[in-house]
């Protein structure tokens, strides 16, 4: 490892969608040399966006990561997603960075995702800084951008530099601390030139001093008592402080520039290695012993017993799988043998691979704070701890949000359903938010995601990696059967051809159970009018024909039946005959049972702001749910409801456009309720339709 681990710096670039991410980790890649020509997302020429699907959308769906240097120090770059889909892949991203760059938009300001990413850093303890991007776009507005981060995220987010212009005036950034201007040539060249700042900037920057000071020195008890005794503070107090602020979380550096431009970039690069912390900063990792009863401590030290975690799995149909490993302690090499300690598993690498954007290059050695990859570890998978076995070691991995929206996914051509399940099941390694189940009920296979860009997404990438195509829509509903009355049937099967004929006879007595109590069937037959060995038949010929309920095809649930009477023939009786004569009663009498439907209900829990609480419930309402109840958690609201199922089948984008994206809910199944009158008739007709389609 040629850098020593205080000159590493692995930090995060986060945000909402389109805030600018991209561009800015382009631009520090162009001005550190790490790449010869400015990456543009819009052009398609993206080093860090080169996913087939990202390039379409111009989105990030899938973390990139790319290593450079800049001034004598290691930086790693964690280029993340910003659209609340790929959510799942910030969060487990995150899990390899000491710092965050949190990106905010000169015009639009904080946004729903900049909250949520925020607060995953928040949960992790990370020092951060914001950038605030597009100074050179119309309508950027500096200060009312400061207002607005102060005021969403924190009033210890202080400005570092303040811009020269605006929009097409817009030619540098004014160092606070100096009152220097660093005033950029044009062509995107990163390129500039330091000069006297005009006067406007060099104002704005002396406003913003005072705050930094006071922030400076909340964190340090020595500059405290010296600025609250009115004594002038150096420069080189400050900018000593200033570190240690960063690191106490007590001062968030705001810095501002344009990365499609690339105008304040090496500002920002001067910042994150002055600023952001090293491996040694961020101190031990916490773990706990392999059976789960005491703590383990892992020091940042190359010479300590290796250990890190998989933040990342990339699925290749020809590579094979690639896991990306953040290191914490010990060194890794090339041709080595890891213990995954979340498996009990052993595990062999060859190569350690540095990954530049979507480019790898062999390295002879990895330290703490470093982000490396390994290609096809058999048992491993993202969230997974790998370190030394002799000393072992189980770090935690955060809970991912869970699937919210689901579609039902079916092969474009006869006979690929083993080829989708595989296929996924390799994509699913690569992104845990994925899931895929096969429903029994109504024969589908369901795979569920985040919204429709992420089901989008994977289905493309199915098409691309595998050559798989499918078919989506949205999943059927799992309706059951059920009886409101009682009845009392004969089924009765006679058949008389040539030779031997069929005979079985049957009376039934049918009633409704309590909702959930499945079926009972009761042999009450004396003096044995049905012989014992053809009583089991009559029990399987019913238990077949609740596969299919008379009102619309559903399984039939919650009734009991008594087998009451019967006749048999001493020649043409068999187990056969009375089994269609079980059958033939049920149909019976279901019919005079007042048969209804049932539907699933799904118990809910949404999470929303304040303000969209009335949206919220009425649209519940709308979807005929009962609320039960609502908690209180901050400026959140927490609405417990139950609902049903096919009420909900669009509810994830319903939610996010009701909320602006700032609801999350989670549904699990809770029972079966009878569907409403005014509704069954629609979905009775729905089913006839789609089975005389079938034919």
């Amino acid at each position: 490892m040629s850098e020593s681990v205080d000159k590493v710096r692995t930090f995060a670039i986060v945000s909402h969608g389109g805030a600018g991410k991209t561009s800015l980790a382009e631009a520090m890649l162009f001005t550190t040399g790490a790449t010869t020509r400015l990456g543009k997302v819009d052009d398609n020429t993206s080093v860090m966006d080169f996913e087939p699907e990202e390039v379409s959308r111009k989105i990030t769906i899938s973390t990139a990561f790319y290593t450079f240097a800049w001034k004598k120090h290691s930086c790693t770059v964690i280029d993340t997603p910003g659209d609340f889909n790929f959510i799942a892949e910030t969060k487990s991203s995150l899990q390899g960075a000491d710092a965050a760059l949190v990106v905010v938009d000169a015009i639009d300001g904080v946004k729903v995702q900049t909250e949520k990413v925020w607060e995953f850093a928040e949960e992790l303890n990370l020092p951060r800084m914001v950038f605030i991007s597009k100074m050179d776009r119309d309508r950027a507005d500096f200060v009312k951008t400061v207002e607005n981060i102060r005021q969403q995220l924190g009033s210890q987010c202080v400005p570092l530099t303040v811009p020269v212009g605006s929009a097409e005036n817009f030619q540098g950034v004014v160092d606070v601390l100096t009152g220097k201007a660093f005033l950029y040539l044009h062509g995107e060249s990163g390129k500039f030139e330091v000069k006297e700042a005009p006067a406007d900037a060099l104002k704005l920057a002396a406003q913003y001093k005072e705050l930094l000071v006071e922030n400076v020195c909340e964190a340090n008890d020595d500059l405290l008592e010296k600025y609250l005794e009115g004594q002038e503070l150096t420069q080189e107090e400050i900018v000593g402080g200033l570190r240690g602020a960063v690191l106490a979380g007590r001062l968030i550096p705001i810095a501002c520039g344009s990365g499609t431009a690339n105008v304040g970039t090496a500002q920002v690069l001067d910042i994150i290695v002055d600023c952001f912390p090293s491996p040694l900063d961020r101190g031990s990792r916490k773990g706990m012993a392999l059976d789960g009863t005491s703590e383990e401590v892992r020091e940042p030290d190359p010479a300590a017993p290796f250990s890190g975690v998989v933040i990342k799995t990339i699925s290749d149909p020809y590579a094979g799988r690639l896991s990306v490993v953040r290191i914490f302690s010990g060194t890794m090499k090339p041709d080595a043998t890891v213990f995954n300690s979340t498996k009990k598993s052993k595990e062999r690498y060859g190569q350690l691979l540095r990954i530049k954007g979507k480019a790898q290059e062999g390295i002879p050695e990895a330290g703490p704070g470093d982000i490396v990859a390994v290609a096809k570890l058999k048992e491993t998978t993202t969230g997974d701890t790998l370190c030394d076995e002799k000393n072992p070691v189980v770090f935690s991995f955060p809970e991912l949000p869970a699937a919210v929206y689901s579609l039902a996914i079916e092969p474009k051509s006869k006979g690929d359903e083993d080829k989708i399940f595989s296929s996924l099941a390799r994509l699913m390694e690569e992104d845990l938010a994925l899931k895929m189940e096969r429903n029994d009920e109504t024969k589908e296979m369901i795979l569920s995601g985040m919204g429709e860009i992420h089901i989008e997404a994977t289905i493309d990438k199915l098409k691309r990696k595998f050559g798989v195509e499918v078919n989506l829509r949205l999943p059927k509903v799992p309706y059951k059967e059920t009886i409101k009355g009682k009845a009392r049937v004969q089924g009765k099967y006679k058949k008389q051809t040539g030779g031997r004929g069929q005979y079985g006879d049957c009376w039934i007595e049918m009633e409704p159970l309590p909702r959930g109590e499945g079926f009972q069937f009761v042999d009450k037959i004396v003096g044995g009018v049905i012989p014992r060995q053809y009583i089991p038949a009559v029990e399987k010929g019913i238990v077949e024909a609740a596969q299919e309920g008379v009102l619309a095809g559903y399984p039939v649930v919650d009734f009991k039946v008594d087998l009451v009477d019967g006749s048999y023939h001493a020649v043409d009786s068999s187990e056969m005959a009375f089994k269609i004569a079980g059958s033939m009663a049920f149909k019976k009498a279901v019919a005079d049972a007042k048969p209804t439907l049932l539907e699933p209900i799904m118990q809910l829990e949404v999470v929303i702001p304040d303000d969209c609480l009335g949206d919220v419930i009425g649209d519940l309402n709308s979807r005929r749910g009962k609320v039960l109840g609502m908690d209180s958690q901050g400026s959140k609201q927490i609405v417990r409801a139950q609902v049903p199922l096919a009420e909900m089948l669009k509810y994830a984008p319903d939610l996010r456009s009701m909320t602006a994206g700032r609801g999350m809910f989670t549904m699990k199944f809770s029972h079966y309720e009878e569907v409403p009158a005014q509704l069954q008739e629609k979905i009775i007709d729905a089913a006839k339709a789609e089975k005389a389609e079938k034919g």
